[in-house]
């Protein structure tokens, strides 16, 4: 089954407005998993969001995974976030 266009512009809105938000609250993210929920278009989806170390200490790479209903990975965007 692939993604339907509308879930996967969707999902990059989702992703995109999470990793923005973890930009601009200048705090440098502590390594881990968490979960979160975004509302695009009247539709629900459910993402992950993944810190990871980076060869470099004062930088972390941040995944964030957009799933749908069936807990299947729609899209992934990923970004390096820096010590402020």
């Amino acid at each position: 089954n692939t993604a339907r266009l509308t879930d996967v512009t969707s999902a990059q809105w989702c992703a995109d407005n999470r990793l923005t938000a973890l930009k601009l609250a200048h705090q440098y993210p502590d390594i881990g998993d968490g979960d979160f929920t975004c509302e695009q278009l009247g539709r629900s989806y459910a993402g992950k969001l993944v810190v990871r170390p980076t060869p470099n200490p004062n930088f972390r790479r941040v995944d964030a995974r957009i799933l749908d209903a069936e807990g299947r990975q729609i899209l992934l965007l990923s970004t390096i976030l820096g010590r402020s």
